[in-house]
């Protein structure tokens, strides 16, 4: 649910990254706080665990005009990929307002993958929420590898509604697909709150086309969407 923070003159908004374990999420948001270029970001803050970690950081979109008077912040959190955590996973949605589903390409990732996906709907119904009411956004991580499973595949396991979802391929390592994925789950998210009535958010304007995180001069070039 989007927040206005009165005092700071900000609509913040929340992102998280979810999927299986080293499936991607972690990288993406290492290679984000890279790359936007802008100096109004925070920390990139990781909250470890003996075997895996939370990430977050938030940073103000300087290209998004909502609220008259007020500015955008977007904040991005990764989930820990361990089913262990899950009770972390339930936490670190909880408010949350869009999100990134990462998908492995490995043919032998695809299992966690799928429980992954499943495990996300669930945790959502404990937050009362569902994939109907949140926008997302996927991804389709580490396309360099040899052998990746088919696009057309990915799409059948993991796209396959009746309101399809934006895809992207991306690997995560290089930067390729990984500020396409983020604009579009912001756009989404601002797309959202400008046309539906909503107690904490009123009056948006509709958001343009540009991109909201605007690269550094010599990032990669981003990834290509996934034809529908």
């Amino acid at each position: 649910m989007a927040f206005i923070n009165y005092s700071s003159r900000e609509i913040q908004l929340k992102i998280v990254y979810y999927g299986a374990a080293l499936c991607g999420k972690t990288t993406n948001l290492v290679t984000l706080h890279k790359q936007i270029t802008h100096a109004q970001k925070g920390e990139l803050v990781s909250l470890a665990t003996d075997a895996d970690r939370t990430l977050f950081f938030d940073f103000l979109s300087l290209n998004t005009k909502t609220l008259p008077g007020f500015t955008t912040r977007f904040q991005l959190y990764t989930v820990p990929g361990q089913a262990i955590y899950n009770t972390t996973r339930q936490l670190v949605l909880k408010g949350v307002d869009g999100i990134v589903f990462c998908v492995d390409s490995h043919w032998d990732k695809m299992a966690d993958n799928v429980e992954s996906f499943a495990n996300l709907q669930e945790n959502l119904i404990e937050n009362h929420l569902s994939l109907a009411q949140i926008p997302y956004v996927l991804q389709y991580n580490k396309r360099d590898i040899p052998n990746a499973a088919p696009i057309n595949y990915l799409e059948y396991t993991f796209n396959n509604r009746a309101n399809r979802a934006l895809a992207f391929e991306g690997v995560a390592s290089t930067g390729k697909g990984v500020l396409e994925t983020l604009n579009a789950a912001a756009r989404l998210l601002l797309a959202k709150y400008s046309k539906t009535p909503n107690p904490n958010v009123t009056g948006l304007a509709k958001t343009d086309s540009s991109s909201i995180v605007q690269p550094l001069p010599d990032s990669p070039q981003q990834g290509s969407p996934v034809a529908s």
